[in-house]
């Protein structure tokens, strides 16, 4: 039985469009609509660009160009789920300007590091292991070329912590944008940074090791772009608060 519904709604998935009947709010940044029974979520997310096109064309604002938004599910709902769904008009990044990721961190049964879910932490892992917790902060400098640079502040931790729960669903869409993010790791875990970037779908460019691209615009990247701006301490002896930072490279300031 299950596998007629999937069949069917493959069926009905590939010939779906929305109307603007099924559009229940819009404005510059958000769309909401109904989402049918029956129909998948990137259908849906798929259909949207037309019935904006429709929406501009019906409306006042249809004068000159208008520029098609990037556009991401906010929301999921099942297959067989209908009501609300959101879709965004803007990168998903843009929702967050600091967040802070926990996770727990180990080694796979095949040796390599991974992002394992916070209830995991204290867990046994093949070869006497254990998974350890894991958290990084980041703030979002630019997006494509669209932002500044701004100076080292402090992160507030009670604000926007995402807690790993699952494995990541990674968003094809955000490898094709150039992201600056500034991190500020709370543990020393091993490839930390790479890794939690890996699950905000957001690879470091250079990092094949953990999916990042090798090749952008044109050139071949041999290193990732990954580069320690500054380090704090309390010095060992006196006390006193060092703070150490290393100039910039040129690859972060082509990019603000």
């Amino acid at each position: 039985m299950e596998l007629a519904r999937a069949m069917s709604a493959s069926s009905k998935s590939s010939l779906f469009a929305l109307s603007k009947s099924d559009v229940i709010y819009q404005d510059q940044w958000l769309i909401a609509v109904n989402k049918p029974q029956g129909v998948y979520c990137e259908s849906v997310l798929n259909s949207v660009p037309q019935v904006l096109d429709c929406l501009v064309e019906s409306s006042e604002l249809s004068e000159g160009t208008v520029a098609r938004p990037e556009l991401h599910l906010a929301n999921r709902l099942d297959r067989d789920t209908s009501g609300v769904m959101i879709i965004t008009k803007l990168h998903k990044l843009r929702k967050w300007e600091k967040i802070a990721i926990k996770s727990g961190h180990g080694r796979s049964k095949f040796g390599a590091f991974r992002v394992y879910a916070a209830s995991d932490v204290g867990r046994s892992l093949p070869g006497g292991s254990t998974v350890k917790d894991m958290e990084t902060s980041f703030e979002v400098l630019s997006i494509n070329g669209q932002g500044s640079f701004k100076e080292p502040s402090e992160f507030n931790n009670d604000k926007d912590i995402l807690v790993v729960e699952e494995k990541a669903v990674i968003d094809a869409d955000a490898k094709k944008d150039e992201i600056l993010v500034r991190a500020f790791p709370r543990s020393g875990r091993t490839h930390q940074i790479r890794l939690h970037c890996q699950y905000l779908g957001i690879p470091i460019r250079g990092d094949v090791k953990y999916e990042g691209v090798c090749e952008w615009k044109g050139t071949t990247y041999d290193s990732h772009e990954l580069h320690a701006e500054s380090l704090s301490l309390e010095h060992p002896v006196t006390g006193q608060p060092l703070m150490f930072r290393a100039p910039l490279p040129l690859w972060v300031t082509q990019m603000v």
